[in-house]
């Protein structure tokens, strides 16, 4: 019998807000691991709120503190994540209005 020594992956989960009227660039509200990250992404599900995943992403953003900033040079990769949400609730609208 061959030992699977495979660590387990802890799901982590880190949520971003942005203002365009009041923030300098998209900020940590919500970060957490395991349970805490299930919370989150479940939240973000029944609130229609767009969930996209990126293990490294999401590892670099939740080294953050709630509040803080994403730093300059994260703001491409957020970016276009950004426009992909942007586009993605255009198409949702379209299929709304149809």
């Amino acid at each position: 019998m061959a030992e699977n020594n495979e660590k387990k992956k802890i799901k982590t989960a880190v949520a971003l807000g942005y203002d365009p009227n009041e923030d300098g660039a998209p900020k940590v509200i919500a970060s957490g691991r395991g349970a805490l990250a299930e919370k989150i992404i479940e939240q973000a599900k029944d609130n229609k709120s767009p969930v996209h995943e990126d293990d490294k992403l999401a590892d670099t953003l939740s080294r953050l503190e709630i509040g803080e900033m994403i730093p300059p040079e994260l703001y491409e990769v957020v970016a276009e994540i950004l426009v992909f949400v942007d586009a993605m609730d255009k198409i949702k609208a379209k299929d709304k209005s149809r």
